[in-house]
């Protein structure tokens, strides 16, 4: 038995605006869509987000190196990098480290890498309430860019500790909040050839590379000549976190 539907013209008529609107609602939603992410890349009020690596296929990595206390690593690192002649390392300086060892941060300073702040107290802000945050990061703000005489404009926060407040709070201090995609772990002393491994196994186009400076990695510069060689080998080229972040896609994390 076959069954013949009939419409009427006004039963239609109201079909087709329904569904005219769910193309149009579609179609808004589509261009709302390409209107916000362009909004949220270009708009200074985008969510907070901190800086892990960066988007790019070329060979280009940041090595990074953490002080906060101790006089005994430094240096040997320091020797290391020129040594190798590798100029563009940055390293992120506590502030009362720096006050304790104007020395260092002097030949860190002559030897043209790059210096972050590494904030006041080494402690996790996120404990913090929004004053004392801004005075922690104001106190390290202001000793680094009166011994280095430039303002620091990359911050690694203590313990890699954030939350959405510490972000917010850094951001609209001037900094760019920098984390890592790559650990070498050097802080725990797993060895030279752990540390090797845990670098050279990772590494990749546009990565940022977490290593220590402090008395608390006693291996850093016994395994950093055989990253050097190696990563050089495969055809890297060694910048500051600024020039990987200039002007390319940073492959960052929002945090809510």
């Amino acid at each position: 038995m076959k069954f013949i539907y009939v419409i009427s013209a006004k039963r239609l008529k109201q079909i087709l605006i329904i569904v005219a609107a769910i193309v149009l609602t579609a179609g808004f939603g589509y261009a709302e869509r390409d209107s916000i992410a362009a909004f949220a890349e270009g708009a200074s009020t985008q969510a907070p987000q901190a800086i892990y690596k960066v988007d790019t296929k070329e060979k280009r990595i940041a090595l990074t190196f953490d002080i906060s206390w101790g006089e005994t690593r430094a240096l040997p690192i320091l020797d290391v990098l020129k040594e190798k002649k590798v100029n563009k390392a940055t390293f992120f300086l506590s502030s009362p480290w720096s006050q304790r060892h104007p020395d260092i941060l002097k030949r860190i300073k002559e030897d043209g890498l790059e210096i972050g702040s590494h904030g006041h107290k080494h402690d996790n802000y996120t404990k913090y309430s929004d004053e004392e945050i801004r005075s922690q990061m104001g106190k390290a703000d202001s000793i680094l860019t009166e011994m280095t005489g430039k303002k620091p404009t990359l911050i690694r926060m203590p313990n890699g500790d954030f939350d959405k407040r510490v972000l917010e709070i850094a951001n609209r201090m001037g900094y760019s909040v920098i984390q890592w995609d790559t650990d070498s772990k050097d802080w725990t002393n797993p060895g030279t050839d752990v540390i090797i491994n845990n670098v050279l196994s990772k590494a990749h186009p546009g990565d940022i590379v977490l290593m220590h400076a402090s008395d608390s990695a006693k291996d850093t510069h016994l395994a950093l000549p055989v990253i050097i060689d190696q990563l050089r080998k495969d055809g890297y080229e060694f910048v500051t976190v600024s020039e990987l972040i200039s002007g390319t896609s940073v492959e960052s994390k929002e945090v809510h």
